[in-house]
């Protein structure tokens, strides 16, 4: 095997696992970056720059916030479809991204009302749907579906970087150099990110440059051959899809698939994983400023316990998603999650009886507990789904033209994580000034524990039958 003399330069290293693995890692990094990097100034800037009256900041707030997932969740499908349909390389899309993120820091610099702070948002938002989405197809191309566990939890540890050192530098930038400092370090990530993107060469792509030899690949024996493939058959057939019989699944086959339970339940573990996250960014930053006069710097230290637990567990949840499957990832992390929201209720009721430093000790303990379950639950819901949809490709190759509908999948995934994102901040901000902090976690908690008990009854739902039926025929 060789390759052609029209060779790009570095093809070797630009096609690599671990590059294109890092090209993806950095995009979700500069988005989450740029996205935590405003959360500790929202409050400020919209105090300072905007002239938002206090009673209006919090709504406010979810608001902005809201505005960024709801701009994801409508271009999520969008660009799911388009790297499908452009499945002979997925760059421009993935560039394009990038473009929409350079244009949104540069309004958040410059913007000095709602309305164009609100336009940056959005496209802010529209960015990371289509990093999302490409950059997680891109994953399971490079790396496979049996090693995706540890690869998104890794991913998403490194991201998590972002989430645990952006809203302190950005409260630090902010309170030592104002706008300028807090968007110059936004300009320069983008820098990189477009650099390596650009450099980057998928594997497909590759491909085309090597040139097969004329000697015959190694081959099963027939006998062989014909045993995988009967036993393959026979354990995908309950995956079979019914002919599609109206127009839109003709051309998305894919909707087809997302009647399975287990699909369903994957993407719902998704949702409410988004929710988590939107309800921390929104409260946390008020939280610190009106309970414990912080200002934007110190409001920004608290992601610092609640970042590190994800960053240092992610990739080990990860390896156990891999190895042991989502189940038990699954219904563990998310029962977890019910007594550490509940806990945090904790600093608010003691408040008379311990001094003001114990409780923020107390609370920041409390929200490393609770980086601990985002750690459990990083990967179990993009793993679960591409479980299900690999084995429904498998199963119905013709149906889907013989390209795995990745893209699209993750396309909707990242819709409803997006959509996660929306409910979030506005469904915490408003729990919160009506119920309280306390009584807000405490109907998160509620829905981590429906979430448990549905993963336990759907998640690898059809896996453990199909285990079952094979130890049945055995036997």
């Amino acid at each position: 095997m060789g390759v052609s003399q029209s060779t790009p330069i570095g093809l070797g290293w630009r096609s690599n696992s671990f590059f294109i693995c890092f090209t993806v890692g950095i995009g979700a990094f500069t988005d989450m970056f740029l996205y935590g990097l405003i959360v500790p100034v929202l409050p400020f800037m919209l105090q300072d720059r905007v002239k938002i009256p206090d009673s209006e900041m919090q709504n406010t707030i979810s608001y902005l916030l809201a505005i960024y997932a709801f701009a994801s969740c409508l271009t999520s499908p969008i660009a799911g479809i388009l790297a499908d349909r452009l499945s002979s390389s997925r760059q421009l899309p993935f560039l394009l991204g990038l473009v929409l993120l350079f244009l949104s820091t540069i309004l958040l610099a410059v913007g000095r009302s709602v309305p164009v702070l609100a336009v940056a948002r959005f496209l802010q938002g529209a960015s990371g749907g289509t990093v999302w989405t490409i950059g997680l197809a891109l994953l399971i191309e490079t790396v496979g579906q049996e090693n995706l566990g540890k690869t998104i939890g890794t991913i998403f540890s490194f991201v998590s970087i972002a989430g645990l050192f952006s809203p302190v530098i950005g409260g630090l930038l902010y309170a030592k150099t104002g706008y300028i400092g807090v968007f110059g370090i936004g300009i320069a990530l983008i820098t990189i990110d477009f650099f390596m993107r650009l450099l980057m060469i998928e594997k497909k792509v590759a491909s085309k440059y090597v040139v097969v030899s004329s000697e015959p690949p190694e081959t099963l024996t027939p006998t062989e051959n014909t045993s995988l493939l009967s036993q393959s058959s026979a354990n995908l057939s309950h995956y079979r899809l019914p002919e599609p019989k109206q127009r839109i699944t003709r051309m998305f086959p894919i909707l087809l698939v997302l009647r399975d339970p287990g699909l369903l339940t994957a993407l719902f573990m998704g949702v409410i994983q988004a929710i988590l996250l939107g309800s921390f960014d929104a409260t946390v930053p008020l939280v610190a400023s009106s309970r414990y006069g912080f200002d934007s710097f110190k409001s920004g230290l608290l992601f610092f316990p609640l970042g590190g637990a994800d960053l240092l567990l992610g990739p080990v949840f990860g390896w156990c998603v891999d190895h042991w499957g989502t189940k038990l990832v699954s219904v563990l992390g998310f029962t977890f999650f019910v007594p550490a929201l509940v806990l945090l209720r904790l600093p608010a009721e003691v408040a008379t009886d311990l001094e003001l430093s114990h409780q923020i000790a107390l609370y920041a303990c409390l929200l490393a507990v609770n980086g601990i379950g985002l750690a459990m639950i990083n990967s179990t819901s993009i793993v679960e789904a591409g479980n299900v949809l690999e084995k429904y490709w498998k199963a119905n190759s013709e149906l889907f033209e013989g390209q795995a509908p990745y893209a699209q999948l993750y396309g909707i995934h990242s819709m409803l994580w997006s959509a996660g994102l929306t409910v979030g901040p506005l469904v915490s901000g408003f729990l919160r000034e009506e119920i309280g902090y306390g009584n807000m976690n405490a109907v998160l908690a509620s829905m981590c524990a429906i979430t448990a008990v549905l993963a336990a009854l759907f998640v690898g739902r059809k896996e453990e039958a199909k285990e079952s039926r094979d130890r049945e025929e055995n036997n």
